[in-house]
């Protein structure tokens, strides 16, 4: 792997992790039900990203 594409892969792991803790901070906040369950799945799917990048690496 070149270090152009390690560098992409980092940059979308951090982007990945980013988007995880501003849902998880929603989930923690919001108190319709509804908008919190779509807040969890937005970091079950952000989790779900980070991982598959990871493996990249």
């Amino acid at each position: 792997m070149s270090d152009k594409e390690l560098l992409y892969i980092e940059d979308a792991l951090g982007h990945a992790e980013f988007l995880s803790k501003q849902c998880q901070d929603a989930v923690n906040t919001l108190q319709d039900p509804q908008l919190k369950a779509q807040a969890q799945q937005m970091v079950d799917k952000n989790r779900q990203i980070f991982g598959r990048f990871y493996a990249l690496v």
